[in-house]
């Protein structure tokens, strides 16, 4: 059976099957069984950790919400939304072999060119940043650990 790759986050009892030598993981939010990829390992872990050790709601959790950048469909890889319905968070995630740089800040950068999101979460699984965006004054910060929901 599939033996994760250990990441800096707390482990979790995933729901495992294993079908024609491929292993799945059941997916929370989307209610079904996801072929396991070191990036999906990464995002199912952040999935429990903003429920458990974060307090977000599950049901404002979008994972893989639909965008259009320049003309093509994008994909992020999480979407957080506050109980009125407007997002507040997006994260960008990385299998833990990927390096954390400039183009992954990019990217995430991008995509927030559309939600524009106070927040944003890149991770690999080993490595976490977490940043809060300031539009009205141009800035950004980053914080040395992600906000609760209760604080954002």
């Amino acid at each position: 059976m599939f033996k994760g790759i250990p990441l800096n986050l707390p482990p979790y009892p995933f729901q495992l099957r294993q079908e024609n030598n491929k292993v799945y993981i059941f997916d929370e939010l989307r209610k079904k069984y996801l072929l396991i990829t070191p990036e999906e390992w990464v995002r199912q872990h952040w999935i429990q950790y903003l429920i458990n050790q974060k307090g977000y709601p599950k049901n404002l959790i979008q994972s893989e919400g639909g965008l259009k950048l320049n003309e093509l469909q994008k994909r992020t890889d999480l979407i957080i939304f506050n109980t009125e319905g407007k997002r507040i968070l997006i994260a960008e995630f990385k299998a833990p072999g990927v390096k954390i740089n400039q183009e992954v800040f990019d990217q995430v950068a991008r995509y927030n060119f559309i939600h524009k999101v106070p927040l944003l979460l890149v991770s690999n699984g080993l490595m976490h940043y977490y940043c809060k965006v300031d539009f009205e004054n141009h800035l950004y910060e980053f914080l040395e650990d992600l906000p609760s929901f209760i604080s954002v």
